[in-house]
């Protein structure tokens, strides 16, 4: 029994053995077929870098406001008797708007008239007394005074008339009527909105930071999403010397022409203040470069060993380099690019230094300088 059990025992360890001894000698040969065969070339996407001319800019949101632009209103109360203007309408300075009920004001300025007629008649005739030596100087002085505040009450009387009959302050484009006929309105009732449109001022907020790169003159172009295909060009007009002490934002004005009267007050714009002289950059795409706590790095593509009999076409080299400014989908690079290098553009996150890559440039990663939405 001893003998058979010892012979069992042998026997299924050889198999044992033999089976083990097998799955290692594969692993080995799978191990050693894999080794032979190499990394699989990854497919990238590739552009040569190259300078491109950037203007320092600085964007900002701004709003439109009028260059004049008033709520016109009453200055004194009275009954509206006549709206002498449409809605919409474009008027010139003076031009009356909206006439106030004036019988009452006209009678007492007959009054007032007749009073002042007899004053000036009195004082001609104390006058003339006076010359004959028939009256006292202080009787000719009362005389002079009592025509004069006679006339001073006529003209403060036609003044109040004056005012009843509202007129434009400027020339300009008016809005909505706000008044009926027969209405009552008191001082200070607004009848429409005017507003002078042939130029705009675009006010906007930079940060204190930017004061000393800003000054009266810079150029600006401004573009609204009312109007996504038109942009304004202006220049600065002011720049307010005072900071706001909560945000530390300073208020700066541009000035722009308003071909159309299309820009309307309270609108807001995209403002972009173009600060100096054009500067060359070597420009990728933003896809292109990797950032990390280590630094941002990019892939070039280098030549592939000579010995190599893989597919790939390159392989992918690891460079470091220094960032500037961005603009849109565009980053400027300040070092460790050189111009005409090839740059792997797409794909990057599946390489390391040396990877093996083929090229395929079917597809691009978006490099817009001013990218704008796409209206599906």
């Amino acid at each position: 029994m001893i003998k058979r059990m010892l012979i069992m025992l042998i026997v299924v360890s050889l198999v044992l053995g033999a089976v083990f001894g097998f799955i290692t000698f594969k692993e080995r040969m799978i191990k050693q077929f894999m080794t032979s065969q190499g990394e699989p070339p990854q497919t990238v996407s590739t552009m040569s870098a190259s300078y491109q001319e950037w203007l320092p800019t600085l964007k900002a949101v701004g709003t439109v406001k009028a260059v004049q632009g008033v709520d016109v209103s009453a200055e004194v109360s009275g009954m509206v008797s006549a709206i002498l203007f449409k809605q919409g309408d474009q008027v010139t300075a003076n031009t009356a708007l909206v006439q106030l009920n004036t019988s009452n004001d006209i009678a007492r300025l007959k009054s007032l008239s007749a009073v002042a007629e007899l004053a000036r008649i009195t004082y001609l005739r104390s006058e003339a007394q006076f010359n004959a030596k028939a009256i006292s100087k202080q009787q000719l002085d009362s005389d002079k005074f009592n025509l004069e505040s006679a006339l001073a009450n006529v003209a403060e009387q036609q003044a109040l008339i004056d005012k009843k009959t509202i007129k434009a302050p400027f020339s300009g484009r008016l809005g909505v009527r706000l008044v009926e006929m027969g209405q009552y309105l008191d001082p200070g009732t607004a009848i429409a909105t005017l507003q002078a449109l042939d130029k705009v001022y675009v006010d906007f907020y930079l940060p204190q930071q930017s004061l000393a790169e800003l000054k009266p003159g810079q150029h600006v172009t401004v573009s609204t999403d009312a109007y996504p295909k038109q942009t304004y060009t202006g220049t600065v007009s002011v720049i307010n010397p005072k900071v706001d002490a909560a945000t530390r934002n300073v208020l700066v004005r541009a000035t722009l022409d308003n071909p159309g009267q299309k820009l309307l007050p309270g609108m807001y714009a995209s403002v972009e203040l173009i600060l100096g002289a054009a500067q060359r950059y070597i420009t990728l795409p933003r896809s292109a470069i990797a950032f990390n706590p280590y630094g941002a790095t990019v892939y070039l593509t280098a030549p592939k060993p000579a010995n190599d009999k893989s597919p790939a076409q390159f392989i992918a080299q690891q460079s470091f380099v220094t960032t500037g400014e961005t603009r849109g989908d565009q980053i400027a690079i300040l070092s460790g690019v050189k111009e005409s290098d090839s740059i792997v553009t797409s794909g990057q996150i599946k390489l390391r230094n040396g990877s093996p890559i083929i090229v395929n440039n079917s597809v691009q990663p978006s490099n817009d300088a001013a990218p704008k939405p796409i209206d599906q």
